[in-house]
């Protein structure tokens, strides 16, 4: 058909043009079947489709194969990495109880006036307590430890300077009699008890052995109550300051002053004095002693008085252990007749 080499748009008019009478001369025939199918292929142009019967699809016709294209894997979006370290790090579960029903979570340090009363809480129905030992060595009334429903108290009354020190709790995890730290939710800060009679914590004892190891550090614990007191370390003889070059011998507020290599020369007799808006104080007088045990296990040695005795005769055995001066050593006897507890051996 001649119709059929022109553009669409004279097709269209054509076409038109051919269902009218008196215009089928332009088709090359006046049949009305040729009229249906120049009016089918004109639609099916129109429309995009080719002129053919549909048949069914065969399965994954239509997907796009790859041709040979290297896919990136897409990194993790930075939103839900920090969302994930963020579920690891600790919840502090501290808090302290201000007035008038207030609360208020606690930073690093706190410093607070000697002679004032403090109340930690704790969230959780298991909390563990940590305050200085010393508190619990003297069976300090002042000191009171509840568990409630929904959280553990602290209260602490009338505060001196001695209890200056880290204070902190954590959840316990408990599968029947076996507990252990939830280190997901846990708390502590560094209290300071101001008192300007008494810069330095006090020690029960006027005189401390800090034993100087080469392969630790070793801590001389002067430690003060104001964190901005202006502290220093003195030698005893020759009667001299001892310089800290913050690598070496460092201070720490919270610890004392820390010999980071401990060698014999910083063995002998020193204390540190502390000033403060006021004429400076001195502490306690520290005996550095340094000791080079061979590294291993400690060794044991036995003796006795006499090694026969008659009946009645009194026998002294002696047990020597040889080891790092700040190990504890636990004893365990066995003689003959041990079972039988008449309180013969002593």
């Amino acid at each position: 058909m001649v119709c059929i080499s022109l553009d669409l748009e004279k097709r269209k008019a054509e076409a038109v043009q051919c269902v009218h009478p008196g215009h089928e001369e332009c088709c090359g025939t006046s049949s009305g079947s040729s009229v249906e199918v120049l009016l089918f292929t004109l639609q099916s142009e129109i429309i995009g489709q080719p002129a053919k019967s549909k048949r069914p699809k065969e399965p994954g016709e239509n997907k796009i194969k790859p041709v040979n294209k290297k896919v990136r894997p897409k990194p993790p979006k930075m939103k839900e990495r920090e969302s994930a370290d963020s579920s690891l790090k600790a919840q502090s579960i501290l808090t302290q109880v201000m007035d008038k029903g207030r609360f208020q979570k606690l930073a690093a340090t706190l410093s607070l006036s000697a002679g004032q009363s403090i109340e930690l809480r704790c969230k959780g129905s298991n909390v563990t307590w940590n305050y200085p030992s010393y508190l619990d060595t003297f069976k300090d009334s002042r000191l009171s430890i509840k568990q409630l429903d929904r959280y553990g108290q602290l209260i602490l009354a009338n505060a001196t300077a001695a209890d200056t020190g880290e204070y902190g709790c954590w959840l316990q995890l408990c599968n029947g009699d076996k507990c252990r730290k939830d280190e997901t939710k846990t708390g502590s800060t560094y209290i300071f008890f101001t008192d300007k009679e008494e810069l330095f914590v006090p020690t029960p004892s006027y005189f401390e052995i800090v034993y100087l190891n080469p392969d630790r550090p070793a801590v001389i614990p002067c430690r003060v109550t104001t964190p901005s007191a202006k502290v220093t370390l003195h030698r005893e003889f020759p009667a001299e300051e001892i310089e800290t070059d913050g690598t070496d011998i460092i201070y720490d507020v919270k610890k004392g002053f820390v010999y980071q290599h401990p060698t014999s020369d910083h063995k002998g007799i020193v204390y540190c004095k502390a000033e403060s808006q006021g004429a400076p104080q001195i502490s306690i007088k520290y005996h550095l002693l340094y000791v080079e045990v061979p590294k291993g296990p400690p060794s044991t040695t036995i003796a006795a008085s006499s090694s026969r005795a008659e009946v009645s005769d009194s026998v002294h055995v002696v047990c020597t252990v040889l080891g790092e001066p700040d190990v504890d050593v636990n004893f365990r006897w066995q003689y003959p007749g041990q079972e039988v507890r008449d309180g013969r051996p002593t």
